[in-house]
């Protein structure tokens, strides 16, 4: 009997024990507050990561997440400086700075400091886009409506034991009643502003035509100019060249004679040319030879005569014949 009472009394100790030892004990993780509390009142905090020892049964201990967390705002509506309504789309990133402050005021629940965060954002973005007009607003997206958003929802919550590291607007859009008439408005400007571009650089264009224009009018003038003066060289030489060629026989007859070979050549450059050419022509010297057209000519002389006289008897005839065949015989031999 006593043999059990002790084996018990040695595993109600060893429970004991472990409870006690249990309870001693809690480990704090990465990124996390440990507040150790007595009676509900925050005695310590111990944020070095591994494992601590408190005391048992009177302290107990709450984590507090000490990262940056994500909050999405649900969207709200604004209205600008000129009364124009605007849907924002905000989300915001915080994180606990003062895990005391933040027990004391929030009690460390999350779902209390979102509704501060919720609150104070919104105000802050009512706020700066009720300053500003519609088109500032635009302007300003970006860095600096994200800085003036976080610093003004900031001074807000700075009792809670938080901050705000960014509260960022990441869609700010129109009402579907007055989108439509916003694009178009806008559409509107850039067609004037691309109207504007257009005929700026349809007038350069203009004047660089004008330019070139008048520099090449130019050009062809003086070029004109040279021509006619060259031309006008060529033909005094020309002259010059062909006084001398007539002040010199020899020289005639031989220009002559080339500038039949020149007009003879030119009139046969096409086939089936026939030529109605006068007995007296260069041509049908240089084409006959000046012996044989002396021939022709005599024979016609012949032909005419004959005509103008009418025969009166046979023997007048035959004897004008001999005439005319001895002429021709005469006219050959030679």
């Amino acid at each position: 009997m006593k043999k059990v009472i002790k084996r018990t009394a040695l595993i109600v100790i060893f429970v004991a024990a472990a409870i006690i030892l249990f309870n001693s004990l809690y480990t704090v993780k990465y990124n996390n507050y440990a507040l150790v509390k007595r009676f509900g009142k925050v005695t310590r905090i111990d944020d070095n990561p591994g494992l601590h020892i408190k005391t048992p049964f009177i302290e107990n201990v709450q984590l507090v997440y000490s990262g940056t967390r994500v909050y999405d705002i649900p969207t709200s509506d604004v209205i600008t400086k000129d009364k124009k309504s605007m849907i924002a789309d905000d989300y915001v990133l915080w994180k606990v700075t003062d895990p005391v402050k933040y027990y004391k005021t929030l009690g460390a629940v999350d779902a209390r400091a979102e509704e501060r965060i919720d609150a104070a954002v919104y105000n802050a973005t009512k706020n700066t886009i009720s300053s500003m007009t519609q088109d500032e607003v635009i302007a300003a997206r970006g860095a600096q409506l994200t800085d003036t958003i976080t610093n003004e929802a900031n001074s807000d919550i700075a009792d809670y034991g938080i901050v705000i590291l960014t509260a960022e607007i990441k869609a700010l859009d129109l009402p579907d009643d007055n989108k439509n008439a916003v694009y178009e408005r806008m559409i509107s400007e850039r067609q004037n502003i691309a109207a504007s571009y257009t005929a700026k650089g349809e007038s350069e264009a203009q004047m660089i035509k004008n330019e070139t224009n008048k520099e090449v009018t130019i050009t062809i003038a003086n070029a004109e100019k040279d021509a006619e003066r060259i031309i006008a060289e060529g033909e005094a030489e020309y002259m010059r060249i062909l006084s001398e060629a007539y002040n010199d026989p020899a020289k005639a007859e031989f220009y002559n004679y080339l500038r039949g070979l020149d007009a003879l050549k030119a009139s046969l450059k096409s086939t089936g040319n026939v030529l109605m050419l006068d007995k007296d022509s260069e041509l049908v010297k240089i084409l006959y030879g000046t012996d044989e057209v002396l021939s022709v000519q005599n024979q016609d002389q012949l032909d005419e005569e004959k005509t103008t006289q009418a025969p009166t008897t046979e023997s007048t005839t035959e004897a004008t014949t001999e005439s005319t065949e001895a002429s021709t015989e005469a006219t050959t031999q030679q």
